[in-house]
């Protein structure tokens, strides 16, 4: 397939800025777009998006909807004979969830999820080094304000049915534990929700103990708070530990202070659509997350709210 006909659902903060990268990947022709609202994004569009995702001239597409409507479309793209590049979280619900698995197992086409950290250089780094034996994992994330500054167009991020920093933000974190320690079963979680106008506002605490196999993940989130908007991942092995802080800069230790870790900066949307086109073209990746990932990553992420059903 020299030319792969990309059609993209969902033109928020990130279905704007992936639009923006596939309209100059040399693997991609956007051919169609599709928002709820009137726009024009210099593409053939819709506000259909069922124009896009049963499109007879789309051979993949791109999905960055609001992720209650996740399945809906990914499955039909699927049954359609589309390969899907879908945003996290999978689905919102873990039976929504099993159908986009199914489809896409089912199919055999080529699928994907959009975890931002599953090609970065610095993950790349850990899971490719000799940690020892891995003692523990702790998850910390803290938020100012949710949702943040940037989201303030995305109200559902607000609401507990499809939003929360629970799913859009720790779901990347349970993803990176995965892939380098394994899939996680939870102990014992815990949310705390905001009432908000209407008493649907999403979780403004989070607290976890996980495991992946035998190791313990301790997962500690809190928002609206005075302090500064923080993201930190450590795992702490017997060799050596790391420490992943706000996405991009890695630390490491022997056993004194923590040492930075130069990293190259690898790891973009140009490069995850990079390794959606390899997987189309039958060449699939550990280093792009797939539905299965996904699938494990929202059942671990679903224990926290379903503790409070």
């Amino acid at each position: 397939m020299s030319e792969i006909r990309l059609g993209i659902v969902g033109l928020g903060v990130m279905g704007r800025r992936t639009l923006r990268v596939a309209v100059g990947h040399p693997d991609f022709t956007v051919v169609r777009a599709s928002d709820v609202t009137e726009t024009d994004p210099g593409v053939p569009f819709t506000t259909d998006p069922r124009a896009v995702v049963g499109a007879s001239d789309v051979d993949a597409v791109y999905i960055a909807t609001p992720p209650a409507f996740h399945a809906d479309l990914a499955v039909t793209a699927l049954r359609s004979g589309k390969a899907v590049f879908c945003e996290k979280p999978l689905a919102v619900s873990l039976a929504d969830a099993q159908r986009m698995l199914d489809a896409a197992t089912e199919t055999g086409l080529a699928n994907a999820v959009n975890f931002a950290l599953s090609d970065r250089d610095a993950v790349l780094r850990v899971a490719g080094d000799d940690l020892g034996t891995v003692r523990g994992v702790d998850i910390r994330v803290q938020f100012p304000r949710w949702p943040r500054d940037f989201q303030a167009t995305a109200t559902w991020l607000a609401g507990r049915e499809q939003g929360g920093f629970v799913r859009e933000v720790l779901s990347h974190f349970i993803y990176l534990t995965d892939r380098i320690v394994g899939p996680l079963e939870a102990v014992e979680t815990s949310v705390d929700y905001s009432d908000g106008p209407d008493g649907t506002g999403s979780e403004v605490a989070a607290r976890g103990l996980l495991r992946a196999g035998g190791v313990p993940v301790h997962v500690s989130a809190v928002s609206d708070l005075a302090g500064p908007e923080r993201y930190e991942w450590i795992i702490w092995g017997t060799r050596r530990s790391y420490m992943l802080r706000d996405w991009a800069q890695l630390y490491v230790t022997e056993g004194g202070e923590w040492q930075p870790v130069e990293l190259a900066g690898t790891g973009s949307e140009h490069t995850r659509l990079t390794l959606f086109a390899q997987a189309i073209r039958g060449r699939k990746s550990a280093d792009l997350a797939d539905f299965a990932a996904g699938y494990r990553v929202q059942r671990a992420v679903e224990t926290f709210h379903r503790i409070q059903s």
